[in-house]
């Protein structure tokens, strides 16, 4: 029954949490636990109806992280941090997959187009994971000066259509289809579109509510409404012109942030407490997809690759640093921090399997060993080093050049 599933979610994963915090581990973990311990591969407890519908939960919960990210999302500090911003939305997904490219064919006897397959697949960072740290460490002032949590949240997001767009050209590739170079240009174009509307969006909410007397509760309502309805005008679209909903919701985020900061404030803590249950339907239900014995047979060459495709894109992440005011210790949190792998190989890492290539069960694997390795891994190195790693002020941000 779907309200037993639910109720199993919610009680389990929240126990399994507190004992990953009294651990000192990152409650992320317990709740990625609960969802293989429910799921179809062990004790299958979960109504066959909420996996079919998992899909959509998950990009509610995402919905839910990026509204928030925007809402906290401050543009003055991002236009101070220009060129880098940029730099991460593309050069350290790009070398980690050319990381992949060159050594996926000699640990996993693939051909090179498989490789990259997998490639596409393994390069995107989890903003479920990442997201709420940052916004975190904007409350609490660290990395402020600098406009770290912004460059990251920003870029993270950037990040993962770059890379969803390579893997749908990629897939269609080795579906027997022929590549197409201009599904290039629907990046760019897609970052642009989804920009535009968010920002016509965003101006057109800050008058309405600045206009209207509504509770919070209310507004929270129409801008998760709103946000929905763009990632469905994005399937919509798709055959005329790119388009993210997902950045159109950042950016609609933000504008309401420079319409009417105090605001924005106020709805993101609204969100913030929608969030504590979004995050267990979206670690539990990633959980749930882990087919443990993919993951128990390949488990040793998938950890070998991880690590190289983390040291290719922690490269990535240094030279789009390069030039800025970060000191050492600042370079080395945005490393950290642009590690977590979760939602992303989830959503479709099952995807060659289902269309029968031969590479379906590696990309399968890897994806799922990514998950388990780097979510709980990156979540506690974020947990643990921004305190030690980024100086808390309120200071105005040094400008990048």
């Amino acid at each position: 029954m779907l309200l037993t599933s639910l109720a199993l979610i919610f009680l389990v994963g929240l126990l399994l949490s507190s004992m990953m915090k009294k651990l000192k581990l990152p409650d992320l973990l317990g709740m990625l636990l609960t969802g293989m311990l429910l799921g179809p591969y062990a004790l299958n407890l979960l109504d066959p109806n909420i996996l079919l519908i998992s899909p959509d939960l998950r990009t509610m919960a995402l919905v839910i992280i990026l509204l928030r990210a925007g809402l906290s999302l401050d543009l003055e500090s991002l236009k101070k941090v220009g060129r880098p911003a940029l730099l991460m939305c593309f050069i350290p997904a790009t070398l980690e997959l050319i990381g992949i490219l060159l050594f996926a064919p000699l640990i996993f006897h693939i051909s090179f187009l498989e490789a990259a397959l997998l490639g596409t697949v393994l390069a995107a960072v989890s903003p479920a994971v990442i997201v709420p740290r940052m916004v975190k460490l904007i409350e609490e002032g660290y990395g402020i000066n600098k406009s770290i949590p912004q460059l990251i949240m920003a870029s993270a997001s950037v990040d993962d259509i770059f890379v969803i767009v390579l893997f749908t050209s990629f897939t269609a590739l080795a579906d027997g289809g022929h590549f197409n170079g201009l599904s290039f240009l629907s990046i760019p174009i897609s970052i642009v579109t989804g920009i535009i509307i968010g920002i016509i969006l965003g101006i057109a909410l800050t008058v309405y509510f600045k206009s209207l007397h509504l509770r919070d509760s209310i507004k929270v309502i129409i801008l998760l409404s709103i946000s929905f309805l763009l990632v469905g005008l994005e399937d919509h679209l798709e055959a005329f012109i790119p388009f993210s909903g997902l950045i159109a919701i950042m950016s609609l985020g933000a504008l309401l942030y420079h319409g009417h900061g105090p605001l924005a404030q106020r709805l993101s803590l609204k969100l913030s407490k929608l969030w504590i249950a979004a995050q267990l339907l979206l670690f539990v239900l990633v959980g749930a997809t882990v087919d443990l014995s993919y993951a128990l047979k390949a488990i040793l060459p998938s950890l070998i690759l991880i690590v190289i495709a983390l040291i290719f894109r922690a490269s990535g992440v240094w030279i789009s640093l390069l030039g800025t005011p970060l000191n050492p210790k600042e370079r080395l949190f945005c490393i950290l921090a642009y590690m977590p792998k979760a939602t992303v190989q989830a959503a479709i890492g099952g995807i060659p399997l289902s269309m029968g290539l031969a590479c379906g069960p590696i990309v399968l694997t890897v994806s799922v060993v990514a998950i388990l390795v780097t979510a709980p891994l990156g979540a506690f190195c974020i947990d643990s080093a921004y305190n030690k790693l980024l100086s808390c002020n309120n200071k105005e941000a040094k400008p990048f050049h």
